[in-house]
């Protein structure tokens, strides 16, 4: 009995020493394109760089220790207000658009999932604005909603749609969610294609509504594909730069958000700032998907938990 236990845990053993030892290239790549450029990042936003005054009243030019003198300032010092703003701006932009494209999408998918004729037509044009570059969308709708462009002749008003203000945060949340909202579609329809058409079945014959297979049926069984979908489409808007930033431009503090403003203190050489702010709105991102993955169930690994417990 000894020995079949020896050898039954030589066996775990020796198949351990594999699997290390096959996942250690993916552990050593992933040191280095995630580990080191987070690390890198927490030390540079501890710099500072410049010039000033040693003790013996020299000036000294490079980087110099500052402590959390710069998450200092972001928070609370002359910063504080264009960090508050940009923060705003994220999170406004994060709710309104993703709850839009939750809405759209599931319309989407249910138009693609119960199209009959020309499915291959209507499910290609539904996800082309998805397919399209976010730079190139963005150079899109700022001729759409340029001063003389389609946008202000369908309404008959003549609006600044680039310039600050709430049309600028308008035009966009709605460039965002006519890129983005096929996305979510396009995952809530793998959800509604693994739900067995008995159940609606037998839903008809309980007389069962539209609306209720809908609340009742659909609406659960596809919530797993939703959330992620959410999830990803939150933590990418967390993220959003490239479309206000070609779409109504730089400094504009109506669509600044923290990877802009994250960016300007960069291109003006204040990497200790610009490293502070990429830091905030790295813990932002991960405490948003901790919230989503451990109280709202978004769990985007199950299926491969499950698998490795059996």
């Amino acid at each position: 009995m000894t020995t079949v236990v020896r050898r039954a845990r030589g066996a775990t053993s020796g198949a351990g020493r594999l699997a290390l030892a096959l996942l250690s290239p993916t552990f050593v790549v992933l040191a280095l394109v995630v580990g080191y450029p987070l690390v890198a990042a927490l030390r540079e936003s501890v710099f500072r760089e410049g010039t000033d005054l040693d003790e013996s009243g020299f000036i000294v030019e490079g980087s110099k220790f500052v402590g959390v003198d710069n998450y200092a300032s972001i928070f609370a010092g002359e910063a504080a207000s264009r960090f508050w703003n940009a923060f705003g701006n994220t999170t406004v932009f994060t709710v309104i658009t993703v709850a839009l494209e939750v809405l759209i999408g599931v319309g989407m998918a249910l138009v693609m999932h119960h199209a009959i004729r020309w499915r291959g037509v209507v499910r290609a044009s539904i996800l082309v604005p998805w397919a399209v570059p976010t730079a190139v969308s963005a150079l899109l709708w700022r001729w759409i909603f340029q001063a003389d462009g389609v946008a202000n002749s369908i309404i008959g008003q003549e609006i600044l749609w680039t310039t600050e203000g709430w049309h600028a945060k308008l035009a966009v949340i709605l460039a965002d969610v006519w890129k983005t909202a096929p996305f979510v579609g396009l995952l809530v329809l793998a959800g509604l294609q693994i739900i067995p058409t008995d159940v609606y079945e037998a839903a008809k014959v309980d007389g069962a509504s539209p609306w209720k297979q809908f609340w009742r049926i659909t609406l659960p069984l596809v919530k797993p594909a939703l959330l992620v979908a959410v999830l990803f489409r939150v933590l990418d808007a967390l993220r959003m730069f490239d479309l206000p930033f070609v779409l109504i431009g730089n400094r504009k503090e109506s669509v600044e958000t923290l990877s802009m403003v994250a960016f300007d203190e960069a291109s003006s050489l204040r990497f200790g700032p610009a490293a502070a702010y990429a830091t905030v709105l790295f813990v932002y991102v991960v405490v948003v998907a901790f919230v989503f993955v451990r109280l709202l169930g978004a769990d985007v690994i199950g299926e491969a938990r499950e698998r490795s417990r059996k």
